[in-house]
């Protein structure tokens, strides 16, 4: 345990000592909320219930910033150390495999857990969205489903990525479209019938609905939303133990 405690201050400050790193993931998505902020204005969303754009967009940003903290930034940066042989240079040395990977997959929580605090700071202080403080355990418990079912899909989708210069096209293909059609970008109500449908059968959509539904309605646990992420985050888990590798793709 101490040897992980060890990686994780290590890749913390791997991260935070890496400008481009920290911009798109803790940077992007803080603007991309004042961005939404200044187009939609006081625009009342149906979505939700009938709620102001503001307060919309604050745990739609926040479901953006935590993939983008686990899943992006897992599957890029392991991709990238596994094509500079520092994967397989770190698995001959006597630490374990596991305490590798807790380091890795710690530093993507505590990142998750900083962008749900600075982005819920930042809607309240500057569009007055109030922080559902009474449901901070139900706020908690989705985060640590999310966030742990996000880092096994990402160390899993390492398997897919053949090099280096392929790991953001290929990641951003992947969330991107997802974005616009679980309603992170657009709002359910506004994208055609049948789009939400198909985004049910992927991730995306069940923790941002189950985020939403805790942070603006207060309704309580989303067992069902949590299930299907779990069970993604159970898939990949076990994928990512069979096909991740610690040497580069061309030997």
């Amino acid at each position: 345990m101490s040897l992980a405690l060890h990686q994780l201050r290590y890749d913390q400050k791997v991260f935070w000592r890496n400008p481009a790193a920290v911009f798109f993931t803790v940077l992007f998505p803080v603007l991309l909320l004042l961005i939404f902020a200044v187009v939609f204005g006081d625009e009342r969303i149906d979505s939700g219930g009938g709620v102001e754009a503001t307060t919309y967009y604050v745990p739609a940003i926040i479901t953006l910033a935590v993939i983008s903290a686990t899943m992006q930034n897992l599957a890029m940066s392991l991709v990238i150390a596994r094509e500079d042989s520092r994967l397989k240079r770190g698995r001959g040395t006597p630490m374990p495999a596991w305490v590798f990977i807790a380091g890795r997959v710690g530093n993507s929580i505590v990142l998750a857990l900083v962008m749900l605090v600075l982005v819920a700071a930042i809607g309240r202080l500057l569009y007055g969205v109030e922080v559902p403080w009474a449901e901070a355990p139900e706020l908690l418990a989705v985060l640590v489903v999310g966030a742990s079912a996000f880092c096994c899909l990402g160390i899993a989708l390492t398997a897919l990525i053949p090099s280096q210069d392929a790991a953001a096209p290929i990641v951003n293909a992947l969330l991107l479209p997802l974005y616009f059609l679980s309603g992170v970008f657009i709002p359910d109500s506004e994208l055609p019938s049948g789009v939400i449908d198909f985004a049910d059968y992927f991730p995306v959509r069940h923790f941002f609905s189950g985020f939403f539904d805790v942070y603006v309605g207060g309704s309580g646990l989303p067992w069902g939303d949590l299930a299907v992420v779990a069970a993604w985050g159970l898939a990949a888990l076990l994928l990512a133990v069979r096909y991740f590798r610690w040497t580069p793709r061309g030997g």
